[in-house]
């Protein structure tokens, strides 16, 4: 039996595509549109010069053409560029997948042939998916959790010469959702909006550009939480009931989590009551976020800090369905915080 290849990443076969190398066949498929509909941009519009693509590329839809259409398409040679270019999208709408069997093992070498697979995934189990990998590349472009939401707005930031603060990443999680292309679109909007000399996205600049309270979202509760502040904690969480996509279980629970998991690492340091050697200790690259574990420690006991986060595995596990028929979320989450402050 064949090794199986290791699944391939967007920013691997970006890196791939834009170094020159390339497969003959691509699959692009799976439920988020947007690395699809980015890669396929790639192919369109990046590989083939504008005269070049007058001749020798060629777009497709699935649900318009056949396996032997496609087949003829691409044991064509290239007319003016190095090599031809095929793109089949919509491809779901293609019938008779294995009828390429034959040409996938066998492919034109100077043709790359590219299948835009949306909104669900082939069965790599498949004569034509089995061809594909062993000559080519799939690329299965998965939706992110909304707990990933926030490390995927500060890399995407970040990879455009900017920075923004954790609080600001969750604001913009909880707000838009896993919507990747609407998300990449409004970090867009804030990054066109900063002066050249500061490059960081704030609170105050996504309230003011995205329309999101400041005042009233996970990173404001997680900080009612540290404190103790049993009505602000209530005040956040009647206005997230109202206002759903203020804040989610999804985002609080990690950062809760991440929270009380460190200070539950600050009870066991040498000189806790020290903010540089606390800090150096949680491995935090600076200490003004030790105040944070300091108000943590006077306000939870280290034994109340080890059922918290007993409980926050419980309630992730059950807003994920785990061992949860039918209570909704915001429910789990007035539970959670009820637990965390009595």
């Amino acid at each position: 039996m064949p090794e199986k290849k290791a699944s391939v990443s967007f920013d691997a076969l970006m890196r791939q595509l834009k170094n020159g190398e390339f497969a003959p066949v691509y699959l692009l498929m799976g439920d988020e549109t947007y690395y699809i509909d980015k890669l396929s941009s790639f192919f369109q519009n990046q590989i083939l010069t504008p005269e070049q693509q007058a001749f020798d590329l060629t777009v497709v839809f699935g649900a318009d053409v056949n396996a032997a259409q496609i087949a003829d398409l691409a044991m064509q040679y290239p007319m003016t560029a190095p090599r031809k270019v095929i793109i089949v999208k919509e491809a779901q709408g293609l019938k008779s997948f294995d009828k390429l069997e034959k040409y996938v093992l066998h492919p034109q070498p100077k043709t790359i042939l590219v299948f835009c697979y949306k909104n669900g995934t082939m069965n790599r189990r498949q004569k034509f998916a089995v061809a594909v990998d062993k000559v080519g590349v799939i690329f299965e472009s998965k939706k992110l959790k909304e707990w990933q939401l926030p490390k995927y707005i500060n890399d995407y930031v970040r990879r455009q010469k900017a920075s923004i603060d954790e609080k600001s990443a969750v604001m913009m999680a909880d707000h838009i959702g896993a919507d990747i292309s609407r998300l990449t679109s409004e970090l867009d909007k804030l990054l066109i909006s900063l002066p050249e000399d500061n490059r960081r996205i704030t609170p105050d600049i996504v309230e003011r550009n995205v329309g999101v309270s400041k005042d009233f979202n996970a990173f404001e509760l997680r900080d009612a939480i540290i404190n103790k502040n049993v009505y602000k904690a209530n005040q956040i969480i009647c206005y997230f009931n109202s206002n759903p996509k203020a804040g989610s279980a999804f985002s609080l629970v990690p950062l809760l989590f991440n929270f009380f998991q460190n200070l539950m690492l600050a009870y066991y340091a040498p000189n806790r009551n020290d903010q540089y050697a606390l800090a150096e200790y949680l491995g935090m690259k600076s200490p003004w976020g030790v105040k944070d574990y300091l108000i943590g420690m006077k306000n939870y006991s280290g034994r109340k800090t080890l059922q918290i986060l007993g409980k926050l595995g419980e309630i992730d596990a059950k807003i994920k369905g785990l061992d949860n028929p039918n209570t909704p979320s915001e429910e789990l989450m007035r539970e959670l915080v009820f637990f965390i402050l009595h």
